[in-house]
């Protein structure tokens, strides 16, 4: 098995080998190879390349763009690597030219290292200028803002739609007055109640929704509950905001905590809060941007709706801009757990310290248990559309997500929406669903969002702009209107340097106020997702 030094310097996205105008092979030891675009059965393919027993190559089959095909004949039980690494064995024979994919493709018995070894600077990256900064929100500790919101979060799903209709009585035109507010916004979730108290359900939604006061981008905050639901958080916010100096620069407003059942029903009850949030405004408008360093940056790494290419083109830049944002002093947090199984060798192999490696592979241990519990696999990981995309098993995904992550050491490992306060690329255990990886990012701090997609998710984010990374070039042109980056340009000659200079000026424009993709089209409210394992009662 590669090592996670050898896997990110021959996968770093300068090393793509181009034996045809129409494949690729991604590393010298792997028997299969990546087509560009679908190749046809009956097609010859030339290769002039050392270690390959032929120099003209016939296809036996139709291969899809993105999808695999043998550079060689295997035999079934036979071991397929892709970047080097194994992805799984081959589950019948398979002849030179052949499709490689789910149908001759398995996971078969993988030995899982935990090894856990502890280094302390990264790999050499071309790194950004420390002095690098953006215009963001100065918030008291040091932390800067990308966005100056006031939330209206409801505690609850019986108060959502109370909330909503406090929200929706200041639209942008409205808003206009208070220039330096970006926006009156919903934060809602379908749940709230039918759940045990103090259970991990229960302790995830309320650290999730407490932890948006004092958000980076959240300038004033109102809580609106039903009053009977087992969420109940007024004490809790009351300590947050006896905690917060309301008079220092920048500091979050914390508004009346409102509930229904007290406030006398719907209608006073949006009367209160739209009043409450009237009187905000004047003091959250008074932050404006200032320069602030990149260092206070807290960026949530994901990908979603992933591809063949997506951990060839899209994860690996990201990865490279993680680098740079690191060595600049700024927090870069990867998660979403199930999504590194296989593959988490390459984080613990460059721990911090012997306790973060040990952290994580509690977090992959209490996956694998839990999966057996329920009696499910974690193979079943990749979706149907990964899978038409072109990869095949759980370790294929996980070797492409992890890259992501850069090359600098693990620095710390965090549960589902601890708040995160340490420098430097950062864990946090999160489920693979999108939605709720994010709202766990965002709960910790992060404020804006790198997510790359092979498929064409058109995630957005809530309350942190969301940056979206296409890894091919065709569905970039085709959902043009969704994509902020074209990381598919790296297929056609572009350059990993000048691809990772473009996306962190993008970071930089967007941390400063731009408008992402997803925003010029509306806020996502149903975007917020608070992870709830465990029973519904």
């Amino acid at each position: 098995m590669a090592t996670s030094s050898t896997f990110a310097s021959t996968f770093n996205g300068n090393h793509l080998i181009l034996f045809s105008h129409i494949a690729i092979r991604l590393d010298r030891r792997d028997p299969v190879a990546i087509a560009k675009e679908d190749i046809l059965p009956g097609m010859v393919i030339s290769a002039d390349l050392p270690g390959l027993p032929f120099d003209r190559l016939t296809i036996t089959q139709k291969i899809p763009a993105g999808h695999k095909f043998a550079l060689c004949t295997l035999a079934a039980g036979e071991e397929i690597l892709r970047y080097g690494c194994r992805i799984g064995i081959a589950s019948a024979a398979i002849t030179a030219g052949d499709w490689v994919h789910t149908h001759n493709l398995e996971v078969g018995d993988l030995a899982r290292n935990f090894a856990i070894q502890t280094i302390t600077t990264g790999q050499p990256a071309a790194v950004a200028t420390p002095e690098r900064t953006f215009m963001g929100y100065p918030r008291p500790q040091g932390l800067n803002g990308t966005r100056n919101y006031i939330l209206v979060v409801s505690t609850v799903n019986c108060s959502a739609q109370t909330a909503r209709a406090i929200a929706l009585a200041f639209p942008p035109e409205l808003l206009s007055a208070y220039p330096n507010v970006d926006g009156v916004l919903a934060v809602t979730h379908s749940t709230g109640c039918s759940m045990p108290a103090g259970s991990l359900a229960h302790e995830y939604l309320q650290r999730t929704l407490l932890n948006l006061i004092g958000h980076p981008n959240v300038g004033g905050i109102i809580f609106v509950g039903l009053g009977c639901e087992v969420n109940q958080l007024a004490r809790q916010v009351e300590e947050r905001r006896l905690a917060q100096s309301a008079d220092e620069p920048g500091a979050c407003q914390v508004g009346p905590y409102l509930t229904l059942q007290e406030q006398g029903g719907i209608e006073a009850t949006v009367s209160a809060g739209r009043q409450a949030v009237r009187d905000m405004l004047p003091h959250v408008n008074r932050t404006q941007r200032v320069l602030v360093p990149l260092s206070s940056l807290k960026v949530a790494l994901q990908c979603g709706g992933s591809d063949s290419w997506s951990g060839v083109t899209a994860n690996p830049l990201i990865g490279r801009v993680a680098d740079q944002l690191v060595a600049a002093g700024a927090t870069v947090v990867l998660s979403e757990t199930p999504e590194i199984y296989g593959a988490e060798y390459l984080l613990t192999g460059r721990a911090a310290s012997h306790q973060v490696g040990e952290k994580l592979v509690e977090c992959i241990q209490a996956w694998q248990a839990q999966a057996e519990l329920l009696g499910v696999s974690l193979d079943n990981n990749p979706s149907p559309g990964n899978k038409a995309g072109g990869l095949t098993t759980i370790f294929e995904k996980s070797l492409g997500a992890v890259s992501k992550g850069g090359s600098t050491p693990l620095r710390q490992v965090y549960q589902y929406a601890e708040r995160v306060d340490c420098p430097g690329l950062v864990f946090m255990d999160t489920p693979g669903n999108d939605p709720v990886s994010v709202t766990g990012q965002v709960a910790g701090g992060c404020s804006l969002v790198l997510f790359s997609t092979g498929r064409g998710s058109v995630f957005g984010g809530s309350i942190a702009p969301c940056l979206k990374v296409a890894s091919n070039t065709s569905m970039y042109r085709h959902m043009a209107g969704d994509m902020d980056y074209n990381a598919g340009a790296l297929l056609d000659g572009k350059s990993m340097e000048e691809a990772a200079a473009d996306l962190l000026d993008l970071v930089v424009q967007a941390a400063s106020g731009a408008p992402t993709r997803a925003e010029r089209i509306g806020y996502r409210e149903a975007e917020f997702v608070p992870w709830q394992p465990g029973i519904v009662l």
